[in-house]
Formats: structure tokens, C-alpha cells, sequence
């Protein structure tokens, strides 16, 4: 039969070794030997009668017929896989996993996810957080929180937060240290240096806060570098230096009085955080349910 598919262990196979482009990389994927790649590879060609793979030097390069099928194929898989997903023991679909930065987690979601566990009892919450862009269907990803422009193809997003950066500092930083009247008293000071996201191109530096601030007498390069902007926040709250905040990450400190700012400057940023989900799932019980919750703590500045 011309229509006849193949193995398709075979093909999960191809696709991933046409992913990795390694033998190598597609065992470690899918847990099994390169050998067994590659057998099941050489399987393939063999059932459909066409070259997939050809090597050229230590390197594999798709075929043009390989080329051509692959979107299709990694589409189908997709696909395959959200079945499989809604198709599996109503238990499963009550579990909601959330792609989150470990900034935004730990500085805002994480302290209120106790709410949203008392509203929705049956709903059990598991946080994947990493900077790292989650894949909705192949990570198993339910919902992601995102800082971005807002377009992402193929899902709906909210935008959450318009944010704002500036410098904050613990109260007692100011109560002892040099005298603090204009930005460029900032110089006596230690500058906390933070990596935000990698969800976006918007840069966020030191350098241009003081250069909106009109500052031109502090060294925007000098100062300790942290991987995530909330342990930055946490050194600062701790008397360490200046850190750069925005309402989303700082504002339960600064209403708390762990942090301060001591000055009226804001720099607006055109990139937010947005709720961001698939349109295939967008009227999912516990999506929908998700969605409810947050735009009403975003609504109440909870």
C-alpha cells in the first residue's frame, strides 16, 4: 500500500537525528545506543527506498527529500503528542505546568500560588523555571509567563505588568551610607548588576538608567554580577549595593519597607510580561481557570 507508514519508532528516530544532526544526540534524547539510531535510521531509508542521511566528513547533512519532509514529519509529532496528552486519565489533565523565569517566580508567583491553591483545590501546580523558552507541546507545557514584545505565533498572550526600572537599595544603605541627593551620588555606591531574561532582546543595564537619569559621573561597568535579577534584589535588601527593579519583581519589598528608592526617575521599557498559552488549549478548564485567577491578583495589585 503506497499510504503503508512506516516504523514509527523509525521515523521519532530520523526526526531527532535530523534535530541534533549527531547520532549521539538523538541516543542521549530518546535513551537508547547511537547504534540503535542509526539502525533504525538505515531501517527507514530501507522501508521507504530514499537516502535520508549523508555523511560528509564527521558531519551529517539532510538530503533534499529529507529537507523537504522534516516540517511536516516534526508537525506530525506534535500533533501526536497532544492526542496523546488528551487522551490520557482525567487525573492528568488537572495538572498545570508553568513555564516561569526563577526571577519572576520566586519575586512575585510563588508568593501568591497559595490563593490560587484554595480557589482551585483539584488543580495541582508544577513550576518549570528557566529562562529558556519552553516548546508547549514536546516540554509538556501548559502555560508560560513570558517577558516579551507579546507575539508569539500560535497562542494568546496577556499582557501582565507595563514595567518600569529603577534603583532600590535596603532603607538602612541610605540611613548610613554617603549622602544620596542626585543620581550621580550613585558613584559612592556599590552597583548590583543583574541578567533579567534571556525571553527577550530588551537590554537592561545600568547604563541606561544613568543615561535616562542624566547621570555622568558613575562607572555603569563596576560593581558584582548575578545570574538572575532576584538574587541582585535579594543582595540589595541585604545593604550590598543598588540593584535595578521593576513594579513586577520589587513591588511586595518596597511595600514591605525591605527596600527603598530613593529616587523619582523611571525608565519605561517597551517589552512586559504576558500570560502566554496555546490557541489548541486556550478553553482548557484548568487554563481558563489560570488565566481568571492572575489577571484578578494583577487587578486587585495583590
Amino acid at each position: 500500500m503506497a499510504d503503508r507508514l512506516p516504523s514509527l519508532k523509525a521515523l521519532r528516530a530520523f526526526e531527532a537525528v535530523a534535530r541534533h544532526l549527531s547520532l549521539t544526540g538523538a541516543a542521549g534524547e530518546l535513551h537508547v545506543t547511537p547504534a540503535a539510531i542509526s539502525h533504525q535510521v538505515k531501517a527507514l531509508e530501507a522501508d521507504l527506498g530514499v537516502t535520508l542521511l549523508r555523511r560528509v566528513g564527521n558531519q551529517f547533512r539532510l538530503t533534499e527529500v529529507a529537507q523537504d519532509a522534516l516540517p511536516a514529519l516534526q508537525a506530525g509529532f506534535d500533533s501526536l503528542t497532544e492526542a496523546v496528552r488528551r487522551l490520557r486519565a482525567d487525573e492528568s489533565r488537572w495538572f498545570l505546568t508553568i513555564s516561569v523565569g526563577p526571577t519572576f517566580a520566586s519575586n512575585w508567583l510563588v508568593r501568591r500560588l497559595g490563593r490560587f491553591k484554595e480557589m482551585y483545590p483539584d488543580i495541582e501546580v508544577r513550576l518549570d523555571t528557566s529562562d529558556l523558552l519552553a516548546d508547549f507541546v514536546r516540554d509538556g507545557v501548559d502555560v508560560a509567563i513570558r517577558f516579551g514584545s507579546g507575539e508569539y505565533p500560535g497562542a494568546r498572550s496577556h499582557r501582565l505588568f507595563d514595567e518600569e526600572i529603577y534603583p532600590v537599595c535596603a532603607p538602612g544603605l541610605l540611613e548610613n551610607g554617603p549622602p544620596l541627593t542626585q543620581p550621580d551620588d550613585l558613584a559612592n555606591y556599590t552597583l548590583l548588576h543583574a541578567t533579567w531574561t534571556r525571553d527577550s532582546e530588551d537590554t537592561i543595564d545600568w547604563e541606561m538608567w544613568l543615561r535616562a537619569a542624566g547621570a555622568e559621573n558613575v562607572d555603569a561597568s563596576r560593581g558584582p554580577r548575578f545570574g538572575h535579577a532576584n538574587i541582585a534584589l535579594q543582595a540589595a535588601a541585604q545593604g550590598a549595593g543598588f540593584a535595578l527593579a521593576s513594579n513586577s519583581l520589587a513591588g511586595d519589598d518596597l511595600a514591605a519597607g525591605r527596600l527603598v528608592c530613593p529616587f523619582n526617575i523611571v525608565l519605561p521599557l517597551n517589552f512586559a510580561y504576558y500570560l502566554v498559552y496555546p490557541e489548541a488549549t486556550a478553553e482548557t478548564p484548568k487554563i481558563a481557570a489560570f488565566h481568571d485567577w492572575l489577571m484578578s491578583e494583577i487587578g486587585g495589585n495583590a
